[in-house]
């Protein structure tokens, strides 16, 4: 069977799509298991898919006004019948601050908070199980809840099944290059999923590390390392679990690449795609930002800040950022000499240079996850997820370019982002050996202008390299 008929194959039933809206539905909205579920994204998700299978709409609607009533429900008489036990269990008992947020939010609009928390994110899945705990009547929960439904059901499932009713008429994309962009879409969506909830549990406050740090604790072999690390705070699990899983995937991803000769089927599909899509505006846009990610805009980026941390004598962060770049740029030569694999267009500028891994991406990767990770230690712990999710708009941009100019097959952008995982692992787990001195203070706002004039004036005046 066919790559393309495979992945076709793949695609949800009209009834398990049915089924997937309702339940996505129901845990978004579910008490506390929504903050850490990124329902706005799989449910556009499989709404877009329903609309692409042209299954009715009412049908769609309902399922997510049932799941969205369920789930608030469930959140009313947890905290209505568990009043007591519910702020003693995790994840109550390690963060009272969602509680208190949701507990100020109903003081201030009363009744209605239960309306309206529906659509305001940090409070959705929170609201209902305080307006349980301070027994507002079930009654006029039910009200509230069921109006609260109706209208939040059709606004959150408009506008992906809009976008899957029209995607493939508008755009005529051939079967092959539609199976192709519906895997990426699906791997997007995976991996939003597993950083929402595998960032947290992996930090001291995460059952996750509770877990591990309680089956270690009964292995002498392993106690005395825990311990040891457990010394200077907490032990990095988030990094040590980084690495591990980068390094197998990174030795696994190569071994299948080195044992194709050429390109793989998905970098076929892949480049076709972008071929696709290609036009004088999006080869502008991927240009730029391969001039970004190349050597020269490396240093316009980072130039401002480096003579930053030598004026504030901060030598251990520039000697861990600058050897992390140091690193992986010998990892890439290395890496590309070993392999010698073709590009699928080679450049002028770009003669004698080989396609695997992507320098590109695993320099972006190592530059902004570091950063992500520096920034986060100084921010309150509920506010570190933005610090990834921003590296991550910045990496991803940097490394589809290297696809939209031509010069690297799909698998090298991975290759080089899990090299990348690997080196900033490593980094990390250095650091980390010993407490250090907070970065602040920062000033942030002038270092950023001068890093975008920099890069401003490598991307319009200097040439790719």
């Amino acid at each position: 069977m066919p790559l393309a008929d495979t992945l076709h194959s793949l695609t949800p039933s009209p009834g398990l799509l049915l089924c997937l809206v309702l339940v996505i539905s129901l845990v978004e909205s579910l008490a506390l298991v929504g903050l850490l579920v990124p329902g706005v994204v799989l449910i556009t998700t499989a709404a877009s898919l329903a609309g692409h299978q042209d299954i009715a709409l009412a049908w769609l609607i309902g399922a997510a006004f049932l799941g969205a009533i369920a789930g608030d429900g469930l959140s009313f008489a947890l905290g209505f019948k568990h009043r007591e036990q519910v702020t003693q269990r995790w994840p109550l008992s390690q963060h009272p601050e969602w509680l208190g947020r949701g507990a100020r939010f109903f003081e201030r609009y009363g009744v209605s908070s239960v309306f309206i928390g529906r659509f305001v994110g940090p409070v959705r899945p929170i609201i209902p199980l305080v307006a349980g705990m301070m027994r507002m009547p079930p009654r006029t929960f039910i009200w509230a809840n069921i109006t609260s439904a109706a209208l939040w059901a059709p606004a959150y499932i408009l506008p992906g099944y809009l976008l899957g009713r029209t995607w493939q008429h508008h755009l005529n994309l051939p079967p092959g290059l539609e199976a192709a962009l519906l895997i990426l879409v699906a791997i997007m969506v995976v991996l939003a999923v597993i950083f929402s909830w595998g960032r947290h549990q992996a930090t001291r406050h995460g059952r996750l590390y509770r877990i591990i740090a309680s089956s270690i604790r009964r292995l002498p072999l392993l106690r005395r390392p825990w311990l040891a690390m457990s010394q200077t705070g907490d032990v990095p699990l988030a990094s040590l679990l980084l690495l591990v899983i980068a390094l197998g995937s990174l030795s696994g991803w190569t071994l299948l690449v080195i044992a194709h000769h050429g390109p793989l089927e998905m970098d076929l599909f892949v480049q076709d795609l972008f071929t696709y899509f290609q036009s004088d505006v999006t080869y502008l846009v991927g240009n730029s930002f391969a001039r970004i990610g190349d050597t020269l805009g490396i240093i316009a980026l980072t130039l401002p800040w480096a003579v930053w941390l030598l004026l504030s004598k901060r030598w251990d962060v520039l000697l861990h950022w600058g050897g992390a770049l140091i690193a992986v740029a010998l990892l890439n030569i290395a890496g590309k000499g070993v392999f010698g694999r073709p590009r699928p267009d080679t450049p002028d500028y770009l003669m004698g240079s080989f396609s695997y891994p992507s320098a590109h991406t695993s320099t972006a990767v190592v530059l902004c996850g570091l950063a992500a990770a520096f920034i986060a230690a100084e921010l309150p712990r509920h506010k570190r997820f933005w610090a990834y999710w921003v590296a991550l708009a910045v990496t991803l941009p940097m490394a589809l370019s290297r696809l939209v100019v031509g010069v690297h097959w799909f698998s090298d952008l991975v290759g080089g982002a899990l090299l990348g995982l690997v080196v900033c692992a490593l980094t990390l787990l250095h650091w980390q050996q010993q407490p250090r001195a907070s970065l602040r203070p920062c000033h942030w706002p002038l270092l950023s202008v001068a890093s975008l004039v920099l890069i401003s004036a490598r991307v319009g005046l200097l040439p790719p390299v």
